[in-house]
C-alpha cells in the first residue's frame, strides 16, 4: 500500500477526518490553516484517537493500563 493511501481506514475514521479538517480550515489558530496542513493535522488526530487504520478484530486486546469494562 503506498504511503498516504487512505483505503485502510474505516468510513467512521474518514468521516471524522473530514470534520476535523473542516474545523481546522475554518477555526484553526489565527483564522484557519491551509487545506494541506488541515488535512495532515486531521489524519494525525484520527490516528492518535484510534490507533490508525483498520485494526484486527478479536486478537487486538486492551491497551496497557486499561481495566476491564464493568
Amino acid at each position: 500500500m503506498p504511503q498516504g493511501d487512505k483505503s485502510a481506514y474505516t468510513d467512521k475514521q474518514k468521516r471524522q477526518a473530514r470534520h476535523i479538517e473542516d474545523s481546522y480550515e475554518t477555526h484553526g489558530v489565527r483564522r484557519g490553516v491551509g487545506h494541506e496542513e488541515a488535512e495532515k493535522r486531521a489524519w494525525a488526530t484520527v490516528n492518535r484517537q484510534s490507533g490508525g487504520g483498520k485494526l484486527s478484530g478479536s486478537g487486538r486486546g486492551r491497551q496497557a493500563g486499561q481495566s476491564k469494562s464493568k
